[in-house]
This record gives C-alpha cells, sequence and structure tokens, in this order.
C-alpha cells in the first residue's frame, strides 16, 4: 500500500520562506566559497535561494533561484540511483553505507578497506558507482548518464555545464581523485579505465542547475519514487527510502550527524553551495548559497533548512 502524502499548508510554508531569506540578506561575512576548484572560489559569497517543491505540485522559492550553480557532489546520488537500479544489492558488494570519520576526499579509508569505499557520497565511492554505471549492459533500459536522468525529472533539455570545472579530456578534476581511482584499480574494484570513469564523474560534477531545477529534480526522493514528470524506469518506492537513509547519515560527509541534529532531514551537499533535501511525503528542498564549512557543506543552507524544519515540522525525528 503507498503511503499517504502530507498535504502542505502553502500559506504557512510562503511566510517561512519568505522569512528566511529577509533573515540570510542580512548576514554579512558568513564565509568564502570553495577555491580548491576552477570557477568556484570567484563567486559572490553574498548569494542565497531557496525553493520548495512540494508532493501537492506547488512551487516556493525566495533569493537568487534563477542563479545556476554546479551541483557537484550532488550528483553522486543521481548517479548511484542509476547504478541501484541497474544491480541493485550488488552495488554494496562494491562500496560500503557507513558515515565517515574521514574527509570526503580522504585516501587512507580507501587503502584501509582494500579498495571498498566507506559509502558512495564521499569522492572513491563516487567514482566506484561511476565505475559501475559505465559497466551497465547496453539494455539496461535505464537513462544513459546523470545528464540525462535530471532532464528527465526536471523536464528540460537545456541543463548548464560549469566549463571552468571539467575540460574536453577530463583532467581537471585533480591528482587526488585520480590517486583514489588508481588506488581502487589497485584491489581491483575499478573495472575500467581510470581516465574513462574520471570523465563521467567531473562532467556529472560540472552540471549547473537552479535551485527551483534542484527541487524539482529531487522530487521522486520525496513519495515513493513518484515525481509527477512521468513514469521512469530508473525509481521506485523502496530505492527512495534506501536513497533517503544513505542521504541522512553520509549526505553531509563528516558533518552529517550535526546536520541530523539541527535539520532532521535527508539531505546531499555539494561543494558549489547547494544542498537538496527531503521531507518524506511532503517536499523536495533545494538550497544554494556558496559559502561553506569546514565539511565543505554551504553554511546559510544549513541554516536556513533549520529554520524551515523548525517552522514546519518537518524534521523526520518529530
Amino acid at each position: 500500500m503507498a503511503k499517504k502524502a502530507r498535504r502542505v499548508d502553502l500559506d504557512h510554508l510562503k511566510q517561512a520562506v519568505d522569512e528566511i531569506v529577509a533573515r540570510m540578506d542580512v548576514i554579512e561575512d558568513f564565509g568564502k566559497a570553495a577555491d580548491h576548484l576552477e570557477g568556484l572560489g570567484d563567486i559572490e559569497t553574498d548569494r542565497f535561494a531557496i525553493t520548495v517543491a512540494t508532493v501537492d505540485g506547488d512551487l516556493v522559492s525566495g533569493g537568487d533561484t534563477d542563479v545556476p550553480f554546479a551541483i557537484q557532489s550532488i550528483s553522486k546520488v543521481f548517479a548511484l540511483t542509476l547504478a541501484l537500479r541497474a544491480y541493485g544489492d550488488e552495488v554494496w558488494k562494491r562500496v560500503g553505507r557507513e558515515p565517515s570519520g574521514d574527509p570526503f576526499n580522504s585516501i587512507v579509508d580507501l587503502e584501509r578497506h582494500k579498495g571498498i569505499p566507506r559509502n558512495p557520497f564521499i569522492n572513491p565511492g563516487a567514482l566506484v558507482v561511476c565505475d559501475i554505471v559505465l559497466g551497465r549492459p547496453k539494455d539496461h533500459g535505464g537513462h544513459a548518464d546523470v545528464r540525462a536522468f535530471l532532464e528527465h525529472h526536471v523536464g528540460e533539455k537545456t541543463l548548464g555545464r560549469l566549463k571552468e570545472i571539467v575540460t574536453e579530456d577530463g583532467k581537471s578534476a585533480g591528482y587526488l581523485n585520480r590517486a583514489m581511482a588508481n588506488l581502487a584499480k589497485a584491489f581491483d574494484n575499478l573495472h575500467h579505465d581510470v581516465e574513462a570513469v574520471m570523465k563521467l564523474y567531473v562532467e556529472q560534477c560540472a552540471i549547473e542547475l537552479t535551485c527551483r531545477q534542484l527541487a524539482l529534480a529531487g522530487r521522486y526522493l520525496m513519495h515513493d519514487g513518484i515525481d509527477g514528470n512521468g513514469e521512469d524506469p530508473d525509481v521506485d518506492a523502496k530505492l527512495s527510502r534506501r536513497l533517503n537513509a544513505l542521504m541522512m547519515t553520509c549526505g553531509q560527509y563528516d558533518g552529517s550527524g550535526e546536520f541530523a541534529y539541527r535539520v532532521g532531514l535527508p539531505a546531499k551537499s555539494g561543494v558549489g553551495g547547494g544542498i537538496l533535501a527531503i521531507a518524506p511525503d511532503t517536499a523536495s528542498i533545494a538550497v544554494w548559497s556558496p559559502t561553506l564549512d569546514e565539511n565543505g557543506n554551504s553554511l546559510l543552507g544549513t541554516l536556513a533548512l533549520e529554520q524551515l524544519t523548525t517552522r514546519m515540522g518537518w524534521s523526520v525525528f518529530g
């Protein structure tokens, strides 16, 4: 039996979003954008945006919601969706499901566990997931890649691409990611050429979405795989629940526990400043602000989500 969607008081939501935007506007000198990746360090740090897509089909937005940003590691959720739909629990033979106590780009844990990444949302885990996606049979029946998946769920064919992140030969993602990919391959947990895996990885990280588009993209996670945009072979109820569980425990890197304590929602962040959060059976929420904390998560975005869940009573913990 399908779960019953939770109706949203639209007037209350609009008031909450307006008040949150007003509060974010008065916060100054809150940090800096990521400067370890080309194209991110020069973004204006006073930007803020929020969009809430409700299970009723409404969109409520505020701030710079039409400004595109690179989704970066949020793409890992969509790549994992493709991998799980194709192979199911076979994926977990090559990637773990536990939170990591190390930074998202640490290579130490990968060596400690002989090429098996701790979870799919840290960089080595995402690289193995990309390798799995590359290995799908030609008749897998799903979307070709993350971009195609997002085009379907957003309902638009003109998604952007931050060219500074990726060059045509795919070599701008950094030596550290290649080191992790090579280490995984040394332990026989990467089956394709490292450069092929890197190309797929940096291409999906470079996809640009607005807050509105990101909230639309996450709708399949909020209510049993249903997104209101037509049937999709890559999503179902069981899969969306599994993804939400992983987002809750691992989606904010080494800040996942703090995020669960403050916000209480499954979510995935990216160093481009975006966060996709899911209020199960209720809403898909996208926030964006490029200033980051020490774990690589958006500072204002986290604060805004904490205020939103408090105002709306959306924490999964009651």
